[in-house]
């Protein structure tokens, strides 16, 4: 490369790369493939049904002239209503908050799991808060992966999480808990966005383990690296599940309506219209690096370690003015992005060139990254 870029102010080259993994993230209609930790494996096959009867509802109408007007006047006054709705929700992270399932023991759980020494009895009394976290480490004790880890004598069901917890061990729950924590945040309980969630959850993934291994290249204490970068997509997380839930709270309502006036054409034209993922990306684009600290700052932890590296990353001008922690998460995250953008074809060999010298990535840290196994998630 005869020009460096890097650590300067963003060149809008780069910029662009960066947003072309997003806009396949949230806006490409192709389909990822289930990863053995899948969130929504039970969804697939109604979304697949859902699609092929849009589909099918599409190429009726497509066939009829009339019919074609009234889909696209009534998908794009449904659009609209929800485009005004999300617009409104994200005008203010308190309103933000009050919609995301993001609360304040969950992040002093966080906290807690990064300090030097970690106090188990803490963490105990704030798992033991978060129900929905129990039961997903108790059902991991229980799990066939991990029996064998316990002692041969031990075949009964655990059911007290102080005995899951002292099974698990220190370093496992610093992996597993924001592990589930990112999990229960992510968009679900609607068909049209297991795609994306998938997509979403797996560049999460790519990040962390690329973090992950370049903490460990550096000697760094990789709990906090790991748990920030995992929680580096809580913006857009937040963001996301809900513009999927104002969709899919109105989508119904004016199905509802829509088939109690008997009206077929209004009923499949309703029916047809999908999820604004080009909107919902102008959303993400606007509010989900920002929204990372001041949810944080809301929940009154805007003074941690994690809402202070998020608010570097949101707010420095260029990559070279970070500190040590934000400009490792930094780096981890071209990496993710480089690495998921190859796996499709959509970036060049000078484009990653230029990535890695923007965000400084040394020869021996790419060497390192393309070791790692970014296909699965090590627990145990």
């Amino acid at each position: 490369m005869a020009i460096s870029v890097a650590g300067g102010v963003k060149p809008a080259q780069i910029i662009d790369i960066e947003q072309r993994l997003l806009k396949r993230l949230i806006i490409g209609k192709d389909k990822a493939a289930a990863m053995a930790d899948d969130i929504n494996a039970e969804l697939e096959d109604d979304a697949n049904k859902l699609e092929i009867e849009r589909e099918a509802i599409r190429e009726r109408l497509a066939k009829q002239n009339q019919a074609t007007a009234v889909f696209e006047a009534v998908s794009k006054q449904l659009i609209s209503s929800v485009n005004t709705n999300i617009e409104h929700q994200l005008s203010s992270p308190e309103q933000v908050l009050t919609q995301s399932k993001l609360e304040q023991k969950q992040l002093a759980l966080l906290e807690q799991l990064y300090l030097e020494p970690v106090d188990l009895g803490r963490v105990r009394q704030l798992v033991s808060a978060l129900p929905w976290l129990e039961r997903d480490l108790i059902n991991i004790i229980n799990s066939s992966t991990f029996r064998h880890r316990r002692p041969k004598s031990s075949d009964v069901q655990v059911t007290d999480i102080k005995l899951a917890l002292n099974y698990i061990g220190i370093e496992n729950l610093q992996a597993l808990i924001p592990y589930f924590c990112l999990r229960n945040l992510m968009p679900s309980g609607q068909a049209q966005m297991l795609w994306l969630s998938r997509k979403l959850w797996r560049y999460a993934i790519v990040t962390a383990l690329a973090a992950q291994a370049l903490a460990k290249l550096h000697d760094k204490p990789s709990a906090f690296i790991y748990s920030c970068s995992l929680m580096s997509q809580l913006g857009t997380t937040c963001v996301i599940s809900q513009c999927a839930k104002v969709f899919d709270d109105m989508w119904r309502a004016w199905l509802k309506e829509a088939s109690a006036s008997r009206d077929k054409a209004l009923f499949d034209a309703v029916m047809a219209t999908e999820f604004p993922a080009a909107d919902v990306y102008q959303q993400v684009l606007i509010h989900s690096q920002t929204l990372n600290w001041q949810l944080l700052s809301l929940l009154d932890f805007e003074q941690s370690r994690l809402a202070n590296t998020f608010k570097a990353i949101d707010t420095s001008l260029k990559y070279a003015d970070l500190d040590e922690d934000s400009a490792l998460i930094e780096r981890a995250n071209c990496y993710a992005k480089v690495y998921l953008l190859k796996e499709v074809g959509c970036i060049t060999t000078a484009e990653s060139r230029l990535m890695f010298d923007y965000y400084q990535i040394t020869e021996q840290e790419q060497i390192r990254l393309s070791g790692q196994n970014f296909r699965k998630l090590t627990l145990f």
